[in-house]
């Protein structure tokens, strides 16, 4: 699924809607898998199932973007892996600004940007915007200007 997901990724911001639909179509297919996947066993750890598929797993979260309850619950049990050592604070986060993007809500870690500006990529507002480096800081993610940096259009 992750090999599928990587491919097809372009087509999330095509201006071709049957790219779009494609997308659309693949990442809810995934979504389901991967709830039938957590009921089964929980989140998929890399203990569990092995790091390319754990991996694999929070990426299909991240893209379920039209599946709010799988992103949720996916959330919800990664929050407890990390509790318990078995997943990444760093993945957690990028996850849970997903899914509060995804709400309709304000990020913490400014890791989901809205579009490009003038160039420069802008950020979905962040609920704490002057600590965002100090929060990124504490579970891994580089600098907000450094993230961002790979996304600015020259």
């Amino acid at each position: 699924m992750a090999a599928a997901d990587h491919q097809s990724a372009v087509r999330a911001n095509s201006d071709d809607p049957a790219e779009q639909l494609e997308w659309r179509r693949l990442t809810a297919r995934h979504g389901d898998r991967l709830g039938e996947i957590m009921e089964e066993c929980g989140w998929p750890t890399a203990e569990l199932v092995g790091e390319g598929a754990a991996r694999a797993a929070w990426l299909i979260a991240q893209h379920a973007d039209r599946q709010l309850d799988i992103q949720r619950r996916a959330l919800q049990l990664m929050q407890q892996a990390v509790s318990a050592g078995s997943a990444g604070p760093r993945e957690l986060a990028f996850l849970r600004d997903r899914t509060l993007v995804n709400e309709g809500r304000k990020q913490v870690y400014g890791t989901q940007i809205a579009g490009v500006k003038d160039g420069a990529p802008v950020p979905w507002p962040c609920e704490e915007p002057e600590r965002v480096d100090e929060l990124r800081a504490e579970v891994g993610i580089e600098p907000f200007d450094e993230y961002v940096a790979k996304f600015s259009v020259a």
